[in-house]
């Protein structure tokens, strides 16, 4: 293990459950190790399912200079730039048809844009119940003007069932070119969510946009992650960590596992094998 630590270029946190505490905080350890890991010419970046606005402290906190991955691997910028690298905009006909089967089986839905998530009156109630941590939500009186530019639909119910046949009707063979994740809610048991962007679109797709955009190979890269999101990064070459916290199937494509949680900084755990194998 030491001598594939030795060629990490590139880490990627995921950000909640995973580099942030319960709370929202980083490690104090974390951030010492990667100020030590940055003047040894390691980079540092994100892949998180929040809007690039929501990571933008947490970048300016770690003093990340890398572009960021956010909503998913539908879109990476750099920070503090702005300057867009890619973006996966959803065709409208699909984001329609999404939006047609949310109303046929009442589920709730909200857009996900570049830097804010939109929703209807009849979706307000969506602010309390997506995993968007940070975002910056906002009401409007309808979708018409919105959607040529939807980056994801969330859709999200406590009846599995409908979440279930929902997705169905939006993969093969009743529609095409769209990528759906269906989970559990990670901040409210007994809710449901299907995510649905554009056929591709996904945090391992991040992961090689922007490994391709820095010239760095995915095998030259390590990625931290707890959740079912997390898993198509944990599907490549990339080193896997999981965190002590992560759900059976993250530990399961891992190649190591934290014996502490996020709650224990448990990012930093394997920071510091990082660090130790680069020095050594």
């Amino acid at each position: 293990m030491k001598e594939r630590l030795k060629k990490i270029k590139l880490v990627l946190f995921d950000l909640d459950g995973t580099l942030l505490d319960d709370k929202g905080a980083i490690g104090r350890d974390t951030i010492d190790l990667v100020k030590k890991l940055d003047g040894l010419g390691v980079q540092f970046s994100f892949a998180s399912g929040r809007l690039h606005s929501a990571l933008t402290d947490y970048a300016a906190e770690l003093k990340i200079h890398t572009p960021l991955i956010s909503l998913d691997g539908c879109l990476i910028k750099s920070y503090p730039e702005g300057k867009l690298i890619y973006e996966s905009v959803m065709p409208v006909k699909h984001v329609q048809k999404a939006i047609g089967l949310a109303d046929r089986f009442l589920v709730k839905y909200a857009l996900c844009h570049a830097d804010a998530i939109y929703f209807t009156e009849h979706n307000s109630i969506i602010a309390d119940l997506i995993d968007k941590f940070g975002a910056k939500y906002e009401e409007v009186n309808s979708n018409t003007t919105l959607l040529d530019k939807t980056l994801e639909i969330v859709l999200v119910s406590d009846y599995k069932e409908y979440i279930k046949e929902i997705e169905k009707h939006l993969t093969f063979p009743y529609a095409f070119g769209l990528t759906t994740t269906y989970s559990k809610s990670y901040q409210n048991p007994g809710m449901y969510l299907l995510e649905v962007r554009k056929k591709g679109s996904s945090k391992a797709t991040g992961l090689k946009k922007l490994a391709s955009y820095l010239k760095i190979g995915i095998s030259e890269t390590a990625v931290l992650g707890d959740w079912y999101n997390d898993k198509s990064l944990f599907e490549t070459s990339a080193f896997k960590v999981a965190v002590a916290n992560a759900v059976p199937e993250i530990k399961f494509l891992s190649n190591y596992v934290t014996k502490r949680g996020n709650d224990e900084d448990g990012v930093a755990e394997f920071l510091e094998l990082l660090y130790k194998a680069k020095i050594d």
